[in-house]
Parts: C-alpha cells; sequence; structure tokens
C-alpha cells in the first residue's frame, strides 16, 4: 500500500502568508494538475500492484483539482488508514511518499534492496547523481582528489538522515501498528523518527539513483512538465489528457490562424492566442490565459487567467498569476533568457550513451549480422563430428565441465556467457591471485608463459584457437559476431570509461583487429588493446572483416602446424 502526503507548506513573504506556493498551484489548476496528480498517483512500481491514495491539506479545498483522480484532504493529522486504506499482506511494505517530489526509480534496484535490507524502517533518498552513466569525484578527508568514480548502472548507497520528509518512507506493515498504533502521520519528520525510537525499531537512511523533480520550485516543476510532455507520445493517458486539451475550437480555445504553435504544448479552457504570437513547447498554457499579439511563450508554465501582452517574451518561467511581477517586464526576461542560453542546457538525459549507431540496412547493422549467421552455421556443421572427440578428451583429462561459460559484455553493455572448451584446472581462479605478480600483461588481462592452471589437453586447445569453437553458438544467438572487438568483463570495461562505449557499440568478436595486431610488447598489450578496438568501431567496413578473417586463417593454420 502507498499514501501520497502533500505536506502543508506555509511561508510568509512580503507580510503575506503564501499556503503551498508553486506546489499547490501545480496540484490545483488545469492541465498542469492532471499531469502532477497522474504522476503521484502512478506509483504501484514501488510497491507492487498495491494500492495508492493521495491526500492534500484541507486548506486548498474549492481548487479545481482533477476530477479523473481519487484525491483525499486531510485537516490537522494525516490519517494512513481513513476510507478502508489499510495494508493487507504483514510481509509487504507500506509506503508513505511525499508528494512534493516525482521520482523515477529502477524497479529491480529497489526490490533487491527491500529484499536485502534488514531494517523495520527504510528512508528513501532519490539521487540522480547515483544514476548509472554518471561520474562523481572521491575526495580525502582534507580536500584532495582521490580518484574518478563512473558508474555504468544505477546504484544505491547508505546516506544520513534527513531534517526533513525525504522522497520515500518505507515501513514494514508487521510493525506499521507498532510504529504507528493511533494510525495518525506526526506533523514532522523527526517526530516520526522519535516514534521509531520510542517503538525500538532499527531505521535506516539509503540514497538510491534515480530521477527526481521537486515540484515546489520553479525549476522541478518546468522540468517535470518538460518530461511528462516529451514521453506524452508513448503513454495512453496523457495522451488523452494532451488530445482533450489541445485541439483548436474546443472548450472556447481560439487559436489564430497566424499563430505559431511549435512543440508539445498542453492547452486549457478558453485560452486565447492572437496572430504572431508564437508558443515554444514544451510549454502549459493554463485556462483563460491570452496570449496577445505578437508575444513569445517558450518553455514555461502560464497560470489561469494570465494575460501575457504584446511584444512580451516569456522563457522557462511559471506565471502563476496576473499580479506575478515576473511577468510584466519584456526586458527582464530577455536578459533572464540571455543568462540562460549562455548557461547551456538545463535538462541533463543521464540516460543518454554514446554508443556509435548506423543506419538499419549498413553493412555493420544488417549485412554483417546475415554474414555472421551463414558463417556460424558453416563452422559449426563442419565441425560437429569432432566436437565428441574434443569434449570426451577434456573429460578424460581433468575433471570439470566440458564446456566453461564466462560472464562477458556484448553490444550495448549486455551481458552473456561467452562459450568456450574446458581448458582450464578446476580452481584455476584462486591460481590466478596467487599468481598476478608474474602477469606478463599490463592493464585488466593475465598472461603468462607455460600457465600452471591449463590442463594436459587444454593448453593444445588454447594454442590451435579450438577452444573458441563453441563461441559460434554465440554467434548464432546474436550475442557475438565473427569478427569485432575482444569479448570482455564488466570489471575490465570499467576501467577504460573513457572507451567503453565504443566497444561495446557493436557485438564481440572471435578474432578482431587487435588480434592479429598486436605485438605483446612489454607495457604496451593493454594501449594496443584498446587502439585496435576503437579503430575498428571506427572504420567497421566489409573490406577491414574480410582482412582480418584472410589474416585469422592464416594465423590459425600457422599455429597449427607448429604443433607437429
Amino acid at each position: 500500500m502507498q499514501l501520497v502526503v502533500v505536506h502543508q507548506q506555509r511561508k510568509v513573504k512580503s507580510g503575506h502568508v503564501i499556503d503551498g506556493g508553486l506546489l499547490r498551484f501545480g496540484i490545483s489548476n488545469e492541465p498542469v494538475s492532471n499531469l502532477v496528480l497522474q504522476a503521484l498517483n502512478k506509483r504501484p512500481a514501488l510497491n507492487g500492484n498495491g494500492r495508492v491514495k493521495v491526500t492534500v491539506p484541507q486548506t486548498w479545498i474549492g481548487l479545481s483539482l482533477a476530477g479523473s483522480l481519487q484525491i483525499d484532504r486531510y485537516g490537522k493529522e494525516v490519517r494512513l488508514f481513513s476510507g478502508g486504506f489499510r495494508p493487507m499482506r504483514p510481509e509487504s511494505w507500506f509506503v508513505i511518499s511525499n508528494g512534493q517530489f516525482v521520482t523515477q526509480i529502477n524497479r529491480d534496484l529497489l526490490e533487491k534492496l527491500l529484499v536485502k535490507i534488514e531494517a523495520d524502517v527504510l528512508m528513501l533518498d532519490v539521487r540522480p547523481e547515483l544514476r548509472g552513466y554518471c561520474e562523481k569525484v572521491r575526495l580525502t578527508t582534507d580536500g584532495r582528489i582521490a580518484g574518478f568514480r563512473r558508474l555504468y548502472s544505477d546504484t544505491a548507497e547508505p546516506a544520513a538522515f534527513p531534517i526533513d520528509w525525504p522522497a520515500h518512507i518505507f515501513i514494514k506493515n508487521d510493525v506499521l501498528e507498532r510504529l504507528l498504533p493511533s494510525g495518525i502521520l506526526p506533523r514532522s519528520f523527526l517526530g516520526l523518527l522519535d516514534k521509531c525510537r520510542s517503538a525500538g525499531l532499527k531505521s535506516q537512511a539509503i540514497g538510491i539513483g534515480g530521477a527526481v523533480w521537486d515540484l515546489a520550485t520553479e525549476k522541478g516543476l518546468l522540468d517535470f512538465t518538460a518530461n511528462r510532455l516529451a514521453y506524452s507520445e508513448k503513454e495512453r493517458a496523457i495522451k488523452r489528457i494532451v488530445r482533450s486539451y489541445r485541439a483548436a475550437g474546443n472548450e472556447g480555445i481560439k487559436i489564430s490562424a497566424h499563430a505559431r504553435i511549435v512543440g508539445n504544448v498542453l492547452v486549457g479552457r478558453g485560452v486565447s492566442i492572437k496572430a504572431d504570437a508564437v508558443v515554444v513547447g514544451p510549454a502549459i498554457i493554463c485556462n483563460n490565459v491570452v496570449i496577445d499579439k505578437g508575444a513569445v511563450v517558450r518553455a514555461s508554465i502560464i497560470g489561469p487567467g494570465v494575460s501575457v501582452t504584446s511584444g512580451k517574451l516569456i522563457q522557462r518561467r511559471v506565471v502563476v498569476s496576473a499580479r506575478d511581477r515576473r511577468a510584466s517586464s519584456a526586458r527582464s526576461d530577455r536578459h533572464r533568457a540571455a543568462q540562460e542560453n549562455s548557461r547551456g542546457p538545463v535538462l541533463a538525459d543521464y540516460s543518454s550513451k554514446g554508443f556509435r549507431t548506423w543506419p538499419r540496412f549498413s553493412y555493420p547493422r544488417f549485412f554483417k549480422r546475415l554474414a555472421d549467421i551463414i558463417a556460424a552455421v558453416a563452422v559449426l556443421i563442419l565441425f560437429a563430428p569432432v566436437f565428441p572427440i574434443i569434449a570426451l578428451a577434456v573429460r578424460l583429462t581433468s575433471r570439470g565441465r566440458t564446456f566453461f561459460g564466462d560472464l562477458r559484455q556484448g553490444r550495448h553493455g549486455r551481458q552473456f556467457r561467452c562459450l568456450k572448451f574446458r581448458t582450464m584446472l578446476i580452481g584455476a581462479d584462486k591460481m590466478q591471485r596467487r599468481l598476478r605478480a608474474l602477469n606478463q600483461a599490463d592493464g585488466p588481462q593475465f598472461k603468462m608463459a607455460d600457465d600452471p592452471r591449463l590442463s594436459p589437453v587444454g593448453k593444445f586447445l588454447r594454442d590451435t584457437y579450438i577452444d573458441e569453437i563453441p563461441q559460434f553458438l554465440n554467434v548464432l544467438l546474436g550475442q557475438m559476431s565473427v569478427v569485432g572487438p575482444r569479448p570482455s568483463p564488466e570489471q575490465e570495461n570499467t576501467l577504460c570509461p573513457q572507451w567503453r562505449d565504443a566497444r561495446l557499440s557493436v557485438r564481440p568478436g572471435i578474432t578482431g583487429l587487435w588480434q592479429v595486431c598486436r605485438t605483446r610488447q612489454p607495457g604496451k598489450d593493454f594501449q594496443e588493446w584498446i587502439h585496435y578496438d576503437t579503430t575498428y568501431v571506427r572504420d567497421l567496413s566489409l573490406r577491414m572483416d574480410l582482412s582480418i578473417c584472410w589474416q585469422t586463417v592464416k594465423q590459425v593454420v600457422r599455429n597449427f602446424a607448429r604443433q607437429f
């Protein structure tokens, strides 16, 4: 079960009490409220498929709350279980979310965290810097740079207890009545912590990677609406909202044929947009707004009843009402717009990756895969008669399985089991830790002459490359290619973040440019590995693949002849 609480927010400004500020504006005015309440109500991913209830202060009564969603109001106290809203399963969690924040969290990561956590009460703080593809500077206690940490996936870490309501609070259902026997939520977060201590419950604060928007701030509200409108084409619920408000002539909407609407713009009822006016999305125009001739609105939210005067520029603003002084000066708007443009883009896309892409029917994306399938089928058919002989030799000369599957990263970082005939003895990993000082390769790889970890038949299979024939099964499954960068595990890729995305833009290969060009010179193996892999991705072509295949065939034949 999940309770979303919009906490009372009172601020004194210029002698007047402001109740709720931008948060109240966002929840109480259409069509902004439709986006906000849909997002607050769309929280089952935090706690299975449980019920969600949103509750707001009773002082906000009479405002135009969206009628399509069930919203409860509270007075002096928030009751957890009003209206039959009670936890059902003792082993699950009761979630209390802060309605000030809209969050996006990796569900798999959250579920693993909830399984491992030993606390009765979990305070969850959502942090963008813990998302994948972020870099953090690590400092020593005296402020010196100790190094950089790059995250390739969302992660979580212990955090200090906050002083105010966090984004989410998870309470085990079997201790909920022990913590809050009256079913009433304390007015302050510190009061809740006191009740945890009094009840002898174990509480813990965790920071988890994810996106978070603070709806009580101008930037947070603007960034949230921009995100929602950007994804409106993919979400059916938001599509219905956009269609219901954008249709010209519907609900008293008057848009001049000479006005320009660019991008995703959500338009409320009774809106009038005059000739030569320009509205650039993502933007929301609330009910009964008038945008006069020649006015420009860009990436902003215009509150109900506001008149944007002729020739005015409003950029990345939330204009709450007609009395909002921030909407009174075109000159100040232009000055602020110039400052924002000089700072560059406001939104950061944490999900973006630096993988190289090709057209759909190009050689790297289509014909190379077709050639891989043909080559894999041919090689597997050719070696099918000798597979049983090799498997028998592996099993008779050492204990263990016939095949060895090591976890490697493929195209775009997807992990897979890279198959080989087993060439090493059982316990080779432990032996490698003891032999690390004898490593003859630089970087994260391990190589040494006369490796004692090899089985009696393993050295022959390695020297003749026969151990890699099962990898053609990986090729057939689309996990590898015949030609490509060396398949490497995640722990090796984290050591070269600048080149990782380039290498993972294509499927790893059984052979590659590095395998046929490396010199094995001391101190240069790691540099050559990165150089040749990135060169391959940059210059990928049919001619290069054919050249690598020909050189590989010659090298295999040469090494096989040396064994006799």
